[in-house]
């Protein structure tokens, strides 16, 4: 079971609170996550891309880093661990993303990946004029499907000739080709989403939604696997999940309580509006996934919280799915988080064993 850390790109991470850990993103920060997350074991590490945040007191993601500058920075820096940098669609041509991502790759050969973003926060490429009209929201997985095949054409035959609804190449050249495959990374909730990730991608992030409900993306990832049967392709899934630890359950619940307690309301309402304005959006979808109240505070990514021996067993219920690939974190606090999980939490997981087992 491979494990990721899902690093803090933007301002206060993943908790929409006032009373959670308050700080501003940086290089060094990053730095010092991902060298943690390497000298423990874990397996990959993916940032985000957010080009507007959602205000509120705490400026809730109004300071945001770019992730493929950041993740070129941490390959440099890093010398195992496999990086993830996403690209917004609508912001980088395909061509010029496909380029960035064999830069990184000559920075570190075969640990390099990409996490597609199609874009359901209006918001972010408005304030650019770089949005195409609503009508996206319907035909955004069609984009992105062009998107990802210019890609693989110039990193596997160094050209392309693509001619699309969206996307024209003209003898488009790219080299040189990367070390090794770059893997594809989604994050489709709606069987739409699902289908592009299951014939275009490696993995698909799921969240396991709710508090300390381990099997609740149960649905989700049978759904991915029935659509990896159809496309013949073996995508597995990496569940994204936020990880609140405690020396009890009930030290581990106050904090949980306390940042409810703190949460900052007007960033949800901006998240709120933003997930509202697709209408073609079926239940499933990250837009209207986002909008509901239990665990809103942290972006509503399913949350494990307890003691340490309580977050390994929900962890291993969770990754016990079958298609179920990897589990990817956050923290509430990620410098002290790491260390905390990989001392207390990872020796206890019956699906890490083979990473104590290859340290002893």
């Amino acid at each position: 079971m491979d494990l990721g850390v899902f690093v803090p790109i933007g301002n206060n991470g993943w908790l929409i609170s006032k009373n959670a850990p308050q700080y501003m993103p940086s290089f060094e920060l990053n730095k010092a996550i991902v060298q943690k997350a390497e000298s423990h074991g874990f397996d990959f590490a993916l940032s985000m891309i957010k080009l507007r945040g959602f205000g509120g007191e705490t400026e809730f993601w109004d300071y945001n880093l770019e992730s493929f500058t950041l993740m070129a920075g941490l390959a440099a820096v890093t010398t195992k661990i496999k990086l993830f940098a996403t690209t917004a669609v609508l912001t980088l041509p395909p061509a010029i993303a496909a380029r960035m991502a064999i830069t990184i790759d000559s920075i570190a050969p075969g640990r390099f990946g990409m996490n597609i973003v199609s874009g359901w926060a209006k918001g972010e490429y408005d304030q650019m004029s770089l949005w195409p009209g609503d009508a996206y929201f319907g035909y955004r997985y069609d984009y992105s499907e062009e998107y990802v095949q210019v890609m693989k054409d110039l990193w596997e035959k160094g050209s392309s000739d693509f001619k699309g609804q969206y996307f024209t190449m003209d003898d488009c050249k790219l080299g040189p080709k990367p070390s090794h495959k770059i893997e594809i990374v989604g994050a489709g909730q709606s069987e739409r989403g699902m289908d592009f990730v299951a014939n275009y991608g490696d993995y698909n992030f799921v969240t396991c939604g709710g508090i300390n409900k381990p099997y609740q993306h149960q649905g989700t990832v049978e759904k991915l696997v029935e659509a990896s049967k159809k496309s013949g392709r073996d995508v597995g899934a990496y569940i994204l999940c936020m990880v609140i630890m405690g020396e009890t359950d009930e030290e581990a619940m106050a904090k949980w309580e306390h940042y409810k307690a703190g949460a900052d309301m007007g960033a949800l309402a901006w998240m709120a509006d933003q997930g509202s304005k697709d209408t073609t959006a079926d239940a499933n979808s990250t837009s209207r996934h986002i909008n509901l109240p239990e665990g809103a505070i942290n972006f509503n990514i399913g949350t494990f919280i307890g003691s340490h021996a309580t977050v390994a067993k929900l962890l291993d219920e969770a990754a016990s799915i079958p298609g179920t690939k990897g589990i990817m974190l956050t923290f509430d606090e990620f410098l002290t988080g790491i260390d905390e999980f990989a001392q207390k939490v990872q020796p206890l997981m019956q699906c890490r064993q083979h990473v104590l087992e290859a340290a002893e």
